[in-house]
């Protein structure tokens, strides 16, 4: 990456332009970075670039996220659920209860 000071790239704006074409040119001020010039093509490139590294970061949360939890079949579930409502409606075992009689 070629660096140019904000007073140098006035003064050799063509020449600043001509390599920001090719490659991304660091301004500085007081040789602190200040501003990067890049083509327009470049800028797309990076943009659909970070999009690409952040739907693989998704990507890879999801897996470890799935990978981490634990899956419950449906007779697992049944019974738990069954020993749920036994334990958790008594009432039921009362006669007066029963409306199946």
């Amino acid at each position: 990456m070629q660096t140019y000071t904000l007073t140098d790239a006035l003064n050799k704006h063509s020449e600043v332009f001509d390599k920001a074409a090719i490659e991304p040119v660091l301004l500085t001020k007081q040789s602190q970075p200040s501003h990067v010039i890049m083509s327009a093509k470049s800028y797309e490139k990076l943009i659909n670039r970070l999009k690409e590294l952040e739907d693989m970061v998704l990507v890879q949360t999801a897996e470890a996220a799935l990978s981490q939890s634990k899956m419950v079949g449906t007779e697992v579930f049944t019974s738990t659920m069954m020993q749920l409502a036994e334990t958790g409606f008594q009432e039921w075992n009362d006669p007066e209860e029963d409306i199946y009689k």
